[in-house]
């Protein structure tokens, strides 16, 4: 029987589940030309990765490329050239893409809303600018799950980023293809891999909540080790004959 160093199971547990969620929800179909959003952290420098390997396999039949979007009013820097190289070496397309927003033209919505929102308008614009049908995403279960434990406590909402969301509006289909993968598993990678890190310098980062909900999810799988599993499996049981009727005003 082949033994595996610590690194080749890491990697082959990360292509494991990244193969069960591409099935799963179906995200990858024949004749696919899939935009990868490239923000140059470790998830999307995996994802590059995983869907490059992917599509040498003969079937399905897909291509991709990959867009780094600078947001040139924010001082978030990223070292162009390393993505690029990086990109190519997967034999990936690679595509820069500048844009820019006004925080103050719409004071309702907080900084880092805006600047995500123009960042995905950026992302349908290239798609369709290079004939792609998808755009795939580096969110991982960590990631969908804190957003589901997000939405619940501040949106008082049950619902969080799908595998697989159909965008009919723009023609286009959003994919989140490492849906399944563990961001445990993923900081691993990032060391077998040695990405270099991008320098972060956004003032609006510690606005966000998602930082907290992350030592969250952590408490309930030191509470429960298979709390991640839990929380995935509720999104597809909900029990509506145990649950309270809706009001439409509880004060």
């Amino acid at each position: 029987m082949a033994q595996f160093t610590e690194e080749e199971k890491t990697i082959r547990r990360i292509e494991k589940r990244f193969s069960r969620g591409l099935v799963e929800y179906g995200l990858i179909e024949d004749g696919d030309k899939i935009l990868i959003g490239l923000s140059g952290g470790k998830d999307s420098l995996a994802l590059v990765e995983l869907l490059a390997k992917r599509a040498r396999i003969f079937k399905p039949k897909f291509s991709v490329v990959a867009v780094h979007v600078v947001m040139k009013n924010i001082p978030y820097q990223s070292d162009w050239t390393y993505l690029r190289e990086y990109v190519e070496s997967w034999e990936v397309p690679f595509v820069l893409y500048e844009t820019e927003f006004d925080a103050s033209t719409d004071t309702r919505k907080s900084p880092c809303f805006l600047c995500s929102w123009n960042r995905r308008k950026a992302l349908f614009t290239v798609a369709k600018e290079h004939g792609c049908n998808k755009i795939a995403l580096g969110h991982h279960m960590d990631d969908i799950l804190e957003t589901l434990l997000m939405n619940i406590t501040f949106q008082g909402a049950f619902s969080s980023m799908p595998p697989r969301l159909v965008m009919k509006k723009f023609d286009m289909t959003i994919i989140r293809p490492m849906c399944l993968v563990h961001e445990a598993d993923l900081l691993e990678l990032a060391q077998i891999r040695g990405y270099r890190k991008q320098v972060k310098n956004c003032p609006y980062e510690a606005q966000s909540h998602r930082s907290n909900m992350k030592g969250i999810l952590h408490q309930l799988e030191e509470m429960n080790p298979e709390a991640r599993y839990s929380l995935w499996g509720s999104m597809t049981n909900i029990q509506e004959e145990l649950l309270p009727k809706k009001f439409d005003n509880l004060d």
